[in-house]
């Protein structure tokens, strides 16, 4: 997808207003430029150029000091990402509850590789280390949105559904999962409303909670000064 080197001047406009929203938040304006950079991901769908050279203006950067951000961190894109990142956790436990199988079953289902897209624009997929969801094992992500307990032939439903123009609908978190320009707003700084929707930790996560509760179990309390020296006012 090309872009061209300059953003037209409403476009510009509103991506100017926008930072003016993310450096006010910041003491040091070059603190701003992880959000920022997801703001340009939010128009174009990844660090373009045009996106890097306007946050290097906007900060007082140079080109370098910006690039040398983008291309750190794997959550920034250095080309087009799909409308819906798809991402297979095929990290330890994952891979021995089945993401291995997800992921290789899927690969060949959708025709592309990690950080590949397909050519519509819908989909890219990503193989990922770890989604922070263990105890729904195996896992995929759907633009960051969890997909519990995925089965090969689950996580080619998903795909199927993107393909569809379908709303999918996540495990935990909101109602719908939004686009990848749409995420990568809110990641920005900009609220979408539907942070209080879904389910937020599910029955796996708060089992524990649950047993040490049913147990009367508590967490260790801070000692008071001088504990540690069995001196006057310490517990022993």
């Amino acid at each position: 997808m090309a872009l061209e080197n300059t953003y037209a001047p409403e476009v510009e406009a509103q991506i100017r207003e926008d930072a003016a929203k993310v450096l006010a938040r910041y003491p040091q304006s070059r603190s701003a430029i992880m959000p920022l950079l997801h703001l340009i991901q939010s128009v174009d769908g990844f660090c373009s150029p045009r996106g890097i050279v306007l946050v290097a203006e906007i900060l007082g950067l140079t080109r370098a000091q910006v690039s040398a951000v983008a291309t750190f961190y794997s959550q920034y894109r250095r080309h087009p990402n799909g409308e819906y990142n798809v991402g297979v956790c095929t990290n330890a436990l994952c891979a021995v509850m089945g993401g291995d199988i997800i992921w290789d079953e899927l690969t060949e289902y959708v025709g592309v590789g990690s950080d590949e897209t397909t050519a519509d624009g819908k989909i890219t997929l990503e193989r990922l280390e770890c989604n922070a969801g263990c105890d729904y094992a195996p896992v995929v992500m759907v633009n960051w949105e969890f997909f519990d307990n995925q089965t090969p032939e689950s996580a080619k439903q998903i795909v199927d559904d993107i393909r569809a123009g379908k709303d999918l609908h996540p495990t935990r978190g909101p109602e719908k999962v939004h686009t990848f320009k749409e995420i990568e707003r809110v990641l920005a700084g900009f609220e979408d409303g539907h942070v209080d929707e879904g389910v937020g930790a599910g029955e796996a996560s708060l089992r524990g909670l649950q047993i040490a509760r049913a147990q009367g179990w508590t967490a260790p309390q801070p000692m008071a000064d001088g504990a540690e020296n069995g001196t006057e006012g310490g517990a022993k």
